[in-house]
């Protein structure tokens, strides 16, 4: 199962080794020696802001489908408190058909914000078999992996950052060097998750989103995420920290470019959004939905029905005859003054 997973990441692994030894190439002219660490580090910097910049399609997709997303959460809730106590396999039928209706009226996709995390994932995982594979591949006992030769790989395993192999990790490292590099590119990719989301709820976060159990759900992901990055980080080595860490920066300062020029509907940064335009002197437009119907609801009001005794309809009465006193008279009898043939007909 291993071997045919890392078949799989082949193409991945022989692309990002050819992107590396680019910009190494690129590091070389300009006068980073060749056998240096430096070199090679920015040359994973270079690598994983190519990749980034594949991905930026994909990223515009993600924010669209955030924000359509929380555009229908109103009808969701009334989807929800449609259905809300029933348990039987009818109505939690007819609620998802209800709520998939909606997505697809509304050209929302709840599954576009995980594709760029999902998308990235082969990248990072070949960029670990390369950098893991780099002390096999320079003693001849791997495969070269496309630019990336024998005696390359042998280059990359001499040089080093700070003292520390690129290709060396945490875990099972005597040397001092390695854990303390380590240890500070673990503590940077923490803080740096930790901010990116925090930024994230205190501004890009409608009032709606930041109670209930979504609120609890993003609480739960601010704090857990950097333990799990010290937990995983120490198994990754030294240039897949630093892949990483590119990575939360890429992220972090795109996220604040969308909550200063794109913010959610109904957040804090929407309103600062909004108070910049006016100021500007540029008109403010909302964001609507094709599909989504925005229309306020009227309230209806389900009216008694009458006996039979009050069912019978009543005459509209003007003014004059409303006054009039006395018993009614009869149709054939005529008013006083006039003719027999002025009489009312029935």
């Amino acid at each position: 199962m291993y071997d045919f997973f890392v078949n799989l990441l082949t193409p991945i692994m022989w692309g990002e080794a050819w992107i590396m030894s680019s910009w190494h190439k690129l590091f070389t002219i300009l006068g980073i020696p060749e056998e240096s660490g430096w070199g090679w580090a920015l040359s994973i910097v270079g690598l994983t802001m190519v990749i980034r910049i594949i991905l930026i399609p994909l990223f515009v997709k993600q924010i669209h489908s955030s924000r359509r997303m929380q555009l229908i959460q109103p009808e969701m809730q009334k989807i929800q408190a449609k259905y809300k106590g029933k348990s039987d396999p009818d109505s939690r039928q007819a609620m998802t058909q209800e709520t998939m209706a909606l997505y697809k009226d509304t050209g929302t996709n709840p599954f576009a914000s995980c594709l760029p995390i999902l998308l990235q994932s082969p990248f990072f995982f070949g960029l670990f078999q390369v950098l893991n594979n780099l002390p096999h591949v320079a003693a001849g006992s791997h495969a070269e992996i496309g630019p990336i030769t024998r005696s390359v790989a042998s280059v990359i395993e001499q040089s080093s950052l700070f003292g520390a192999p690129l290709s060396s990790r945490f875990v099972g490292s005597s040397d001092l060097n390695t854990k303390i590099l380590t240890g500070v590119l673990i503590i940077l990719m923490s803080l740096t998750t930790f901010t990116t989301q925090r930024q994230l709820m205190r501004k890009n976060m409608p009032e709606s989103a930041l109670t209930g159990q979504f609120a609890m759900q993003q609480k739960v992901i601010l704090y857990l995420m950097p333990i799990f990055f010290a937990i995983s980080g120490v198994n990754f080595p030294i240039g897949v920290l630093l892949y990483w860490l590119t990575t939360n920066l890429w992220s972090m300062g795109q996220q604040f470019y969308v909550i200063r020029r794109l913010p959610a509907p109904g957040s804090a940064a929407e309103r600062e959004f909004e108070d910049r335009q006016r100021r500007k002197g540029k008109e403010v437009k909302k964001l609507t939905l094709k599909g989504l119907d925005t229309t306020p609801a009227v309230a209806v009001v389900e009216v008694p029905p009458e006996d039979s005794a009050t069912r019978q309809r009543q005459q509209p009465k003007g003014k004059k005859r409303a006054k009039q006193s006395g018993p009614p008279r009869r149709p054939t009898d005529a008013a006083p003054g006039a003719s027999p043939s002025e009489s009312p007909r029935i």
